[in-house]
């Protein structure tokens, strides 16, 4: 048993604190507004991010950030990845000093072009890092929460700290691996959102299994190449991390950059769908960054520059399957 604090009462932070209140370990999860922390400790739910799913006693809620993180032993960051710099950098002074830190928040800053590792040691500072970990795989929140069986990664620059976090997160449904490609891991995260998008709007478009397969597969190709431009190695992108979430953020009916494409690829405007959707879909936003990164350090991404393309530009999503499929044929 540990004190834990989870930052982030999203639909992924509420399902994580759950999983590490169900253990026995004293949990709070930090909400940024106050009104949801008040609704989640007195409805013991998280009615408005994860309804229908009752919350232990052992779990608590606050918008206090120093309350949250008052003798916490494991602090899980769980926050959209444009507010972790943020986040992070008003935590830092109430984080202990050998408190384990965990990150389950997946993209790229879109200024800076970081990875969320790489924010961390930037607000953190670098004698922090072998205290740091990041969480990443297959998994749907509400599966989570439900109990369903789930397999995900979690990669650290220190194996110790690593296998620490790994075993406070696994459960006999919950299976956690761990790794030391901490790059891999993260790009894998982010840019599957962004190739989810694609898949979404192949769906939308009505275009077939074919197309979603390839797509899926390219995509899978994109990201390798960018995590080898980082020093990542490919193989990483070969696991959970990489196809593994790739695959169920591009096919699952829960996903949300799926549903962003789909209604794209159905010819509703961007603005009405974020609106309608209620949650982060966070591949709109690495969509930017990972173009620019890609640019940045001449990796070749065609999904995702058209995916770029039809958020940013307003390019039509038949147009920008014509141009994937017309370009100038090369060795797979």
């Amino acid at each position: 048993m540990a004190n834990v604090a989870v930052i982030g009462a999203g639909a992924w932070g509420t399902a994580l604190a759950k999983l590490l209140a169900d253990k026995g370990n004293p949990t709070a999860v930090w909400a940024h507004h106050a009104e949801l922390a008040e609704r989640i400790e007195r409805e013991r739910q998280n009615r408005r991010y994860l309804p229908d799913v009752d919350l232990p006693a052992s779990l608590r809620a606050t918008s206090d950030l120093e309350d949250a993180l008052r003798g916490a032993e494991l602090v899980v960051i769980v926050v959209p990845s444009h507010a972790l710099r943020e986040v992070v950098r008003a935590a830092g002074p109430h984080i202990l000093r050998d408190a384990l830190v965990c990150s389950a928040t997946k993209g790229i800053e879109n200024d800076s072009l970081m990875l969320m590792s790489e924010v961390l040691v930037d607000e953190l500072g670098p004698e922090a890092e072998p205290r740091l970990s990041y969480l990443s795989g297959p998994s749907f929140a509400r599966e989570v929460a439900a109990g369903q069986p789930t397999a995900v990664v979690v990669a650290g620059r220190s194996p110790q700290a690593t296998h620490v976090v790994q075993r406070m997160l696994a459960t006999e449904r919950f299976r956690v691996y761990s790794s030391e490609d901490v790059v891999g891991v993260e790009v894998g995260g982010a840019l599957k959102n962004v190739i989810a998008i694609a898949a979404g709007i192949c769906d939308g478009l009505g275009l077939g299994h074919n197309a979603r397969a390839g797509l899926i597969t390219r995509g899978l190709a994109e990201i390798g190449r960018m995590a080898a431009a980082k020093g990542a190695s490919p193989l990483t992108l070969a696991g959970l991390s990489g196809m593994g979430d790739l695959v169920l953020t591009c096919t699952g009916e829960l996903s949300r950059n799926r549903t962003v494409g789909i209604e794209m690829g159905r010819g509703r405007k961007l603005d009405e769908i974020l609106a309608g959707l209620g949650h982060v879909a966070e591949g709109v936003k690495t969509a930017k960054s990972a173009y620019d990164l890609a640019s940045e350090l001449g990796v070749s991404m065609p999904i995702v520059v058209e995916v770029y393309r039809m958020l940013y530009e307003g390019k039509p999503p038949p147009r920008a399957v014509v141009d994937l499929m017309t370009r100038a044929l090369t060795k797979e």
